[in-house]
């Protein structure tokens, strides 16, 4: 049963570093995908290294809807069994604010015959995913989704079709991902293609290709952009899901702003992940570089940002638009949420972030002011803004349970490294 939190956290400066041996959870981003392969692939495939969240949750739960049998041997694993195909649901796929699931499952569910609705929470409804719906129509798939964003209504007659497709990815790369996963199943070879240059993070797209060759796709990059993927189905295998890198940069900013050493058991340059390029730029603080693109690590940014407040010099994030339309407008959230902890610490300008910087904020630890952190239902909010009160005191982080989305023992990490987390209302 998941812990019950309480509705907020104060945060105890713990002057002093903090050092020890933590573990990241497994990569939301591999487990979703190779939760989905193995789902569409005949026999049964173990799982291990899986991360056991809200999204991979809400993910294993949809598959179970369609017919699959997922079981869960232990706390890191997911025994997957499946005939191969996916079965038409007898109710609508609710999937929180989960955006690997809704995107990837919307491709996925073309290839049943019957109809699907794919959906979200209130948030989910909220986001994109009008391009993914256009591409699937483009390939003679029966998809309706009238908002642009969720509910999603696929009306499937098992077949996915043939030949070229071109997906508009500068929102997301998930989308093309989930176009890529599905191509296996198509009537003859598919050629999935971008339209443009613009791709949100790009390396999460390579994720997605060595998972698809893992479960025995035969797919290339034909051309830069373009990619050329055989109707081959997938393979029942034993996967292991590497540790979140995204996770792990709460941990590389833990080490910065603390003077620690946190033994995370892998090392930077061990991850496949676009985010592990965090550990890098987190690396030269107190001198961060001026400007920072963030368009090929876009969930480190938060991070990133935290803790640009404490540099010696102003950090521009840019690249980063896609953030607008993450699990909250993050660009709006984060500066936010600096300006409470210290007025004009930071500001919107377009789509770029500005962060003030104020290396003085290192010796606040002892401040008068109170600052509540608002996390707008964000778990890189929460777990970012933590990494602050590291530092400054009488920072509140409201509705740190949001954290669960992907990373559930955020808070008891932080609690093992010695920090005093401070229920509150």
């Amino acid at each position: 049963m998941p812990k019950t939190l309480p509705p907020a956290y104060t945060i105890v400066p713990p002057g002093r570093p903090l050092s020890g041996r933590v573990s990241p959870p497994g990569s939301k981003s591999i487990t979703n995908r190779a939760l989905l392969l193995a789902a569409l692939a005949k026999g049964t495939s173990r799982l291990t290294g899986a991360l056991k969240s809200k999204d991979t949750v809400l993910m294993a739960q949809a598959l179970r809807q369609m017919g699959v049998t997922v079981e869960e041997p232990d706390a890191t694993s997911f025994l997957v069994t499946s005939s191969g195909k996916l079965t038409a649901p007898e109710a609508p796929l609710v999937l929180g604010n989960a955006g690997t699931a809704t995107r990837f499952l919307t491709a996925a569910v073309a290839t049943i015959e019957g109809t699907v609705v794919v959906d979200g929470d209130e948030d989910m409804r909220l986001r994109p995913i009008k391009s993914l719906v256009d591409a699937l129509r483009s390939l003679g798939i029966d998809a309706e989704a009238p908002t642009g964003c969720p509910p999603v209504t696929i009306h499937g007659t098992g077949r996915f079709g043939k030949g070229r497709v071109e997906i508009d990815a500068s929102l997301s790369s998930q989308y093309v991902s989930a176009l890529l996963m599905a191509a296996p199943f198509g009537d003859g070879p598919i050629e999935v293609a971008l339209a443009g240059k613009d791709i949100g993070a790009r390396g999460y797209v390579d994720l997605t290709l060595a998972a698809m060759r893992a479960f025995g796709a035969e797919v290339e990059e034909t051309t830069p952009g373009t990619w050329l993927v055989q109707p081959t189905g997938y393979a029942a295998t034993d996967f292991h899901i590497e540790p979140d890198a995204s996770a792990a940069t709460y941990l590389w900013g833990i080490e910065a702003l603390t003077g620690g050493k946190i033994d995370l058991g892998v090392a930077a340059d061990a991850f496949t992940q676009p985010d592990a390029a965090a550990q890098a730029v987190i690396a030269q603080f107190p001198n961060m570089p001026a400007v920072i693109d963030g368009s090929q690590m876009q969930d480190a940014v938060p991070t990133m940002a935290v803790v640009a407040a404490f540099n010696n010099q102003p950090v521009r994030f840019v690249g980063i638009a896609n953030l607008r339309v993450k699990e909250t407008d993050r660009i709006r959230a984060v500066a936010n949420e600096l300006n409470r902890i210290r007025p004009g610490l930071a500001r919107e300008e377009g789509d770029d972030l500005l962060v003030a910087s104020d290396p003085a904020l290192l010796d606040a630890a002892q401040r008068d002011v109170t600052s509540r952190i608002e996390t707008y239902h964000d778990h890189r909010i929460a777990m970012s803004f933590a990494l602050a009160a590291l530092r400054v005191g009488g920072v509140t982080i409201l509705d740190p349970a949001c954290s669960g989305k992907t990373y559930p023992d955020y808070w008891d990490m932080l609690a093992s490294l010695g920090v005093e987390l401070i229920p509150a209302s």
